[in-house]
């Protein structure tokens, strides 16, 4: 069985050296934290920074409970998430943009290629027809 094939194998999508460094990086973001991995990882080290603040150094941590410290940086985060995933949405809608008018000079290409095709057999169609005429009646 194919693999399926991804928009990078589109060939109306720029891919590799032909991006951007903005675009390359959008793509590496949105990669990186759209998946399982981060979400786990994310999660891996917020269980990490409450066990070491809450149980290892107890009320002498460098964030004691609440976590006043945590929730400034999660707040950070969260608005600078806000700024990536908006970037990186723009960069999926260009792509989808690039690939829309790529399939739409497709279409109608093979719009044009098909009605010439059409054209050509009505040109035999008639020719044939011609042909027939012309046979008939050298055999009466």
């Amino acid at each position: 069985m194919e693999a399926p094939l991804s928009w990078r194998d589109h060939p109306a999508v720029p891919t590799g050296y032909e991006l951007t460094i903005g675009q390359r990086a959008a793509d590496t973001v949105r990669n990186g934290m759209g998946s399982w991995p981060f979400v786990f990882g994310f999660l891996s080290v917020m269980a990490l920074w409450a066990f070491i603040n809450s149980e290892i150094l107890g009320q002498s941590g460098w964030d004691p409970y609440p976590y006043i410290l945590l929730n400034l940086f999660l707040s950070m985060l969260a608005g600078l998430q806000g700024a990536i995933l908006l970037i990186a949405a723009k960069r999926a809608d260009a792509i989808a943009a690039k690939q829309a008018i790529h399939h739409l000079e497709v279409s109608e290409a093979t719009k044009r290629f098909t009605q010439e095709a059409v054209d050509v057999i009505d040109q035999l169609h008639d020719l044939t027809r011609e042909v027939h005429q012309i046979v008939s009646k050298e055999q009466q």
